[in-house]
């Protein structure tokens, strides 16, 4: 049954209750002191539609891909993520994003789009390039680092690089990065229910987003005396208007810009530190990544933006990496129409959440789920298809649009890395594991790691030279492989619930599709020929979202 079928359903049975809990409290105590210990333990005792109450508040969690299904698919009218994000607001600020009506968030999300599409992404490359090199130019010939820190700092400087403009990342640098550390404390357990506390680390949230308001009215003030205007995501949100004509104040400025930067750091820090981590935990995987980079790149190849697209091992590693560590235990929205899921009804007023890593860990959709097997997304296997089992950004219309950028971000980041050193667990493998005492997920420190330069003699060759790496030239998710089409009659269409208007597609394919400055999709031709068909399965393939598909009549 279709989401929207089953939406409409009658009445079905109470979901599950999970056992246990205090009165009025409920389980809040076991969720705070471990979030994830205590979904997968809901989700194996009362199933894949399962209830429990914290703080008063009933929550339904809903795992697997039929019941995720539902959580992603569902209208924002029948699901409002507005109502469960609440804790967002002093981050964001008031009237931004989780805080604004559902017409003026969605508008405000399109307004972050043009610094994610396909044209920014090609000056990203350089930036991060730049970025790395730049933070390990003090390194030497070996030494010993504490990775989880390492990759805030590399990835906040990317990030600001990339998404924010050169004020922050050159003038304001030390500065921003205590804002934004500050700014993701403030992302806590306790922040679901009483994002007000007057705690330590709220207050230093509040302080820390006043202050950055300060300095973007600074930048504001300034940047409107200059005669030259600069080309980035500050000054496209200056020079923005709504639909209605309104300009950005500086509180919605600022907001937008926390966003931005969300969107494209503060799940990505964990995540590169993880990629590591498990290549060292994985030696064959790792000979296999770096055998395609220095096959690739050599020792003096550039990363661009093609050359990222042509990773299919790395690309793999960090999508299983993505599967075993997703940064988010969970997602959630409010209930505001009674929602009906596998028989059971959840009523309206209650809280729906949906756990990434909790689903990736059924073997029902991923084979030995507890295994890293990067193999597992080759064009072979592809357990990835499933777009509701594999939901590391989440699913549907809301899926992070920050996606694209941390994918390539990330892989940036190890074109350089693991050509210029050789890596080493500084500690027993073993305890080298995730810390779910936040609720972005992190390795728990310490974690540390030795480095040394690797000598020119151990690359396989120089940029240019040699055997190119397995599927150089393709895309290296191959999600069906280059259709081999007999059906005289082929035609693209698109799935208008899970396309963000990204446009990887428009860059690949312009003939066929165009996203316009409101970020919509159009299909500016439908019939595609067998001389079309390259360009358009390289649409398909890198659209982010898995939104196109071709259609045979």
């Amino acid at each position: 049954m279709s989401v929207q079928a089953s939406a409409r359903a009658g009445g079905g049975d109470e979901p599950p209750m999970v056992k246990g809990g205090i009165p009025w409290i409920g389980h809040m105590l076991a969720f705070a002191s471990n979030p994830f210990k205590f979904v997968e333990r809901a989700a194996r005792e009362a199933g894949e539609v399962a209830a429990f109450r914290l703080l008063g508040q009933r929550i339904v969690l809903l795992t697997g891909d039929e019941a995720s299904e539902a959580f992603y698919r569902s209208s924002d009218e029948q699901l409002d993520q507005s109502a469960a994000y609440k804790l967002m607001t002093p981050i964001f600020g008031e009237g931004l994003v989780f805080d604004a009506p559902i017409a003026r968030k969605n508008e405000q999300l399109r307004m972050l789009m043009p610094a994610l599409r396909v044209e920014a992404m090609r000056d990203h490359s350089t930036k991060i390039v730049q970025e790395v090199e730049d933070i390990i130019a003090g390194w030497g010939d070996a030494g010993e680092i504490e990775l989880v820190e390492f990759m805030k700092q590399l990835t906040i400087n990317t990030a600001s690089h990339c998404l924010l403009g050169r004020e922050f990342r050159y003038e304001l640098s030390t500065e921003f990065a205590h804002i934004y550390h500050d700014l993701e404390q403030g992302v806590h357990p306790l922040a679901y229910h009483f994002p007000n506390l007057p705690i330590p680390k709220f207050r230093r949230r509040d302080k820390a987003r006043k202050r950055l308001q300060e300095l973007v009215g600074a930048i504001v003030r300034k940047r409107a005396s200059q005669a030259e205007k600069p080309s980035d995501m500050f000054q496209s949100l200056i020079d923005m208007r709504y639909e209605d004509g309104a300009k950005l104040d500086e509180n919605e400025i600022t907001g937008l810009l926390v966003g931005a930067i969300f969107a494209g750091h503060h799940t990505s820090s964990g995540t590169a530190a993880w990629v590591l981590l498990e290549l060292l935990k994985n030696p064959p995987v790792l000979r296999a990544a770096r055998q395609e980079l220095d096959a690739l790149l050599g020792r003096k190849g550039d990363v661009t933006f093609q050359s990222l697209r042509e990773m299919p091992v790395l690309e793999n590693v960090l999508k299983e990496v993505l599967r075993l560590h997703p940064p988010l235990i969970i997602l959630m929205r409010q209930v505001s129409e009674d929602l009906h899921v596998k028989g059971y009804t959840i009523k309206a007023g209650d809280m729906v959440w949906a756990s990434p890593p909790v689903t990736h860990r059924m073997s029902r959709l991923f084979s030995n789920p507890a295994a890293f097997d990067p193999d597992r997304f080759s064009p072979e296997r592809r357990e990835d298809r499933n777009l509701m089992a594999y939901q590391p950004f989440g699913g549907g219309k809301h899926k992070c649009s920050g996606n694209a950028f941390a994918m390539f971000q990330i892989k940036a980041i190890f074109a350089v890395l693991l050509r210029r050193y050789d890596f080493e667990l500084v500690d027993a493998p073993e305890s080298y594991v995730d810390n779910y005492a936040d609720m972005i997920v992190q390795p728990k420190s310490p974690c540390r790691l030795r480095y040394r330069r690797r000598p020119a003699s151990s690359f396989v060759s120089d940029y240019g030279k040699g055997e190119p790496p397995p599927a150089a030239g393709k895309c290296p998710v191959d999600h069906g492989a280059r259709a081999r089409v007999e059906m005289p009659k082929i035609t693209v269409a698109v799935d208008r619930g899970l396309c963000q208007g990204h446009a990887m597609c428009m860059g690949e394919a312009p003939d066929h599709f165009h996203v316009g400055e409101d970020g919509v999709l159009r299909i500016v031709k439908e019939a595609v020929t067998e001389a079309e068909m390259a360009a358009v399965q390289s649409a398909i393939n890198y659209c982010p979202n898995a939104a196109l598909r071709l259609e045979r009549r």
